[in-house]
């Protein structure tokens, strides 16, 4: 991506030339790293479909962003702009029952889909996870959507997975994660507080394969993964397509 933009909680341009998602080192690199824990519930009786799972994580993502205790001088607001200062990482966990609870009992927001529920904890260190969350398993968040996925609602922002990445559940969450929040960045205020106040409805869907070249360079913001886990560094993983950004082509 080549456009800049200032985020709401520091005057540091968080995306452009130094973005968190650009293949290689960059200056970010040399910040302390935080990533963004996300918990999902994946109860074995009653997992959730990974469509809603997805659309809820990138949901979170946005309501964690927008949270008072995010900016200025609210008791996340440090930990936000640190983590936002270095690689964008966000690592998806699953938990079910007494996991889950003890998940619930730290600071944090829980974000209700459909069925799926995912809770988002403010940033912590890389090497820093709070022990009710650093023994949560990463594998094992493999899901299916149980019955076809309709069509994205008409003027609905849409984030669109690469046909092309064969991703985990909790991969393609993470990633959902950072388009919806790539898109927040390129937002006007009014832009900003028109999907807030819509709650934040998005759609998270696999382009057709002949459709993503066309998204991909359409100049929509584009996800390149680092590399750290499951795919190849410089990959395309999600197009961010909200209205307010495709208008402006």
């Amino acid at each position: 991506m080549s456009s800049r933009h200032t985020d709401q909680t520091t005057d540091v341009p968080a995306v452009g030339a130094d973005s968190p998602f650009r293949q290689g080192r960059i200056s970010r690199d040399e910040a302390p790293q935080f990533v963004l824990p996300l918990v999902v519930r994946i109860e074995k009786d009653g997992p959730p479909a990974r469509t809603d799972a997805l659309e809820t994580a990138a949901r979170a993502v946005l309501v964690l962003l927008t949270d008072e205790r995010a900016h200025d001088e609210g008791e996340w607001a440090d930990a936000v702009r640190d983590w936002q200062d270095a690689r964008i990482r966000k690592v998806v966990r699953r938990a079910r029952g007494a996991e889950w609870r003890k998940a619930g009992t730290l600071a944090g927001i829980t974000v209700h889909g459909r069925d799926a529920e995912v809770r988002v904890f403010p940033p912590v260190p890389l090497d820093g996870w709070p022990k009710e969350l650093a023994k949560l398993q990463v594998s094992g968040t493999d899901l299916d959507d149980p019955e076809p996925v309709a069509e994205p609602e008409a003027g609905l922002p849409v984030l669109w997975l690469n046909p092309d990445l064969d991703m985990s559940a909790g991969k393609a969450m993470a990633q959902a994660g950072h388009a919806a929040q790539l898109a927040w960045w390129e937002l006007t205020g009014a832009e900003r507080r028109a999907w807030q106040a819509d709650g934040f409805r998005l759609a998270v869907r696999t382009a057709p394969r002949e459709r993503w070249a066309g998204l991909s360079g359409s100049g929509l913001p584009v996800v390149r993964d680092a590399g750290f886990t499951e795919i190849a560094p410089g990959s395309c993983t999600v197009v961010s397509d909200h209205p307010a950004l495709r208008a402006r082509l």
